[in-house]
């Protein structure tokens, strides 16, 4: 099982200011190396993890393995959007409500990690509950039926 952590409501400039808040976390935790963020931050500028889903989007920052100690989740719903440029179109960006930064210490984990975060991710009414949730026990309550 993969350990989750939750922000309701952050406040960040930017994304590269949300990812250091975010993976500042799971240093801390130690469930990451201290070259994550700079890795996650290298990996976003490369190959953007924005997604427009239709009603609310969502970024999934990520890296390699080797930056991470134990697998975990840091979902966040942002106080005001921020910019990412989108996976799919890397010249163009969108306004991101919500974030999964994932750090996957088994390559074999991550394809099924990110199948189950592109199911919720297609689920509008879970979307508008989680960006919604006023803290992290409300998120945490609605995302532990759906990663498990």
């Amino acid at each position: 099982m993969t350990k989750m952590f939750y922000n309701a409501k952050l406040d960040a400039d930017s994304y590269m200011d949300l990812i250091n808040k975010l993976g500042k976390q799971m240093f801390e935790a130690g469930y990451v190396k201290k070259t994550y963020i700079d890795a996650v931050l290298e990996r976003e500028k490369a190959m953007p993890t924005g997604l427009r889903t239709g009603h609310i989007n969502v970024a999934i920052p990520h890296t390699d393995v080797t930056h991470v100690n134990e697998s975990a989740v840091v979902v966040a719903t942002l106080e005001h959007p921020v910019n990412f440029n989108l996976m799919d179109n890397p010249d163009q960006q969108a306004e991101v409500d919500i974030v999964f930064l994932l750090a996957v210490n088994d390559p074999s984990e991550q394809p099924v990690l990110l199948s189950r975060l592109m199911s919720l991710i297609k689920e509008k009414e879970i979307l508008n509950k989680i960006k919604k949730a006023n803290d992290n026990q409300a998120l945490e309550e609605i995302l532990s039926l759906k990663m498990e």
